[in-house]
């Protein structure tokens, strides 16, 4: 018999982006993804997109360099969230409660096998529109920006990790996430997992640096509601100077129609249609991917360029053989 499934995470609350260049990408968030900022404090500013529900979904820190400085799950209960502490503890893996931050409670840290940091929190703030941002509906959590991409949620993010299994054992043990896809090469090692903690079809990703450092960043992903606003901002980004890495194109792991930009401190920033897919059978088995089947590219069979494979945050120097 199976063990019985864990739920006690709800979903991907936030996460904090790293920039070198903070006012160029708050400028990036606000007027082409056409995000709001709820809040400065120190080095950072809060954002949310418009039908975010909490205080933000994203917190951009001025930093020497790019990448993410942690990422956020709210758990469904206090007590969903004592039981992944008591997991946690003693796991090697463990660094200890914060008193939490604008927006959200006491939240307790982790790090997983690779040094990505993980938070853990359930007390939340839930984002109250101001008069000039209240919504027609009230189902809405505020009124519809009509301004640059106009993203609706945050979606999911990224990592680059050395070892996926590892990383893949953590989460599912530790933190009770489901495997709903993953790559394995012909070898048998992983080379990219897809998780999720909700009934989406994923929360987050995980792939393979080819570097070899440990704790860096692919991407981070909002979600709009149609394909047709994923072509609309690629013409926006076009418009506003942004560099486009690659699409509008469909990818084949999660069927995401996807565009890939790269906001000006450097990191990569995906926007994507109506967001990950539903996942409704409590047996889901997860599908695997083959090294023939994703050399094939992507759904249309476009290859994937080489710099999504390459390109991540912070940047490191690859030595040339």
């Amino acid at each position: 018999m199976l063990p019985e499934p864990i739920f006690d995470l709800a979903h991907l609350g936030h996460m904090e982006l790293l920039t070198p260049k903070p006012e160029e990408s708050l400028r990036f968030f606000v007027n082409v993804m056409g995000m709001t900022a709820t809040a400065r404090q120190g080095d950072s500013v809060y954002l949310r997109a418009y039908d975010d529900y909490q205080h933000h979904t994203l917190k951009l820190t001025a930093s020497k360099t790019s990448g993410m400085g942690h990422m956020a799950f709210r758990a469904r209960s206090p007590q969903a969230l004592e039981r992944r502490v008591a997991a946690l503890k003693g796991s090697g893996f463990d660094i200890g409660w914060t008193d939490g931050d604008l927006g959200h409670g006491p939240a307790f840290v982790c790090q997983d096998p690779d040094g990505h940091k993980v938070e853990l929190y359930y007390e939340t703030e839930w984002y109250q529109a101001p008069p000039e941002l209240r919504p027609a509906l009230k189902n809405q959590a505020s009124r519809f920006p009509a301004r640059g991409i106009n993203v609706r949620r945050l979606d999911h993010l990224n990592c680059l990790a050395v070892d996926i299994k590892a990383n893949r054992i953590f989460f599912q043990d530790y933190l009770g996430c489901r495997l709903t896809e993953q790559i394995v090469m012909n070898d048998g090692s992983e080379a990219g997992m897809w998780l999720t903690v909700s009934n989406k079809s994923y929360d987050f990703a995980y792939t393979r640096d080819h570097t070899g450092t440990r704790g860096r960043f692919h991407h981070v992903t909002y979600a709009v509601d149609s394909r047709e606003e994923v072509l609309r901002a690629a013409d926006i980004c076009l418009e506003e100077g942004i560099f486009i890495e690659t699409g509008p194109h469909k990818h084949a792991v999660q069927q995401t129609f996807f565009l890939y930009v790269y906001e000006p401190g450097g990191n990569r920033v995906e926007v994507d249609s109506a967001g990950a897919r539903l996942i409704l059978a409590p047996d889901w088995k997860p599908i695997v991917w083959t090294e023939a089947e994703r050399a094939k590219g992507q759904a249309w069979g476009l290859k994937t360029v080489e710099s999504f494979h390459t390109y991540g945050t912070p940047p490191v120097e690859v030595k040339k053989s």
